[in-house]
């Protein structure tokens, strides 16, 4: 089980920070990621992180403004979305599990969304 958190409603240029915390069979060392999904439009991934955290991916609009980590211990991975934009207003889901070899790959396991509005 995924549980996000952390969602909410900011100004434009304001900053939030998700956490995703996995629990029961979801497994705690594993690729987890972020995607989006905006009113109307198709989900779309945000970020990926491996299992030991040592290696990350971003999709080209969040890059140098987004950055996921994850801490093992707690079995909870981390969206920091600085410098946010209108643009950004979505629900927020949290993966864990991929299926594939890229960061944008299906995944296993999924949580409920969270919701970030970013107001201009």
């Amino acid at each position: 089980q995924l549980q996000a958190s952390g969602g909410g409603l900011v100004q434009a240029g304001g900053s939030l920070r998700l956490s995703c915390a996995a629990s029961g069979r979801t497994p705690s060392s594993t690729n987890m990621g972020w995607f989006r999904q905006a009113s109307g439009k198709e989900r779309e991934f945000v970020a990926g992180i491996s299992g030991n955290g040592g290696s990350t991916g971003y999709a080209d609009s969040v890059k140098g403004r987004f950055t996921i980590s994850r801490d093992n211990a707690k079995s909870t991975a981390y969206l920091q979305m600085n410098s946010l934009k209108p643009e950004d207003t979505a629900v927020y889901y949290c993966a864990a599990v991929r299926l594939g070899a890229t960061w944008s790959s299906p995944y296993q396991y999924w949580g409920r969304g969270t919701l970030v509005t970013v107001s201009s």
